[in-house]
């Protein structure tokens, strides 16, 4: 039961981080807190890969898993379901060179 329990909270961390971090912990910081929080608890699981494989490929290829998982929810599907962008709006194109003509109709 501890097991599961330890195996799934740095998931469902990362679902709070990203869902109601708006309200807790915003930015950054919440992103690398909740990340903290997720490695630490996943600290069981990364020494039963160790222990089973006699080798640090194993949790080493975990971490890696679980940073490149976390960094997309965070940094991509997170900014793309709160609806934030930090990219500048697109600007419409003005032609003001020789030949144009101006809003008067010269």
């Amino acid at each position: 039961m501890t097991g599961t329990v330890l195996g799934i909270a740095p998931h469902v961390l990362h679902h709070i981080g990203l869902l109601a971090g708006a309200a807790l912990i915003t930015g950054t910081t919440g992103n690398v807190l909740f990340y903290a929080i997720g490695l630490l608890l996943s600290v069981p699981m990364l020494r039963r890969l160790h222990r089973r494989f006699r080798s640090l490929w194993a949790p080493t290829i975990a971490v890696v898993v679980f940073t490149g998982l976390f960094s997309v929810s965070a940094f991509v599907i997170g900014p793309a379901i709160s609806g934030t962008d930090d990219s500048p709006p697109p600007s419409t194109p003005t032609n003001h060179g020789p030949g144009s003509r101006d809003e008067h109709g010269h």
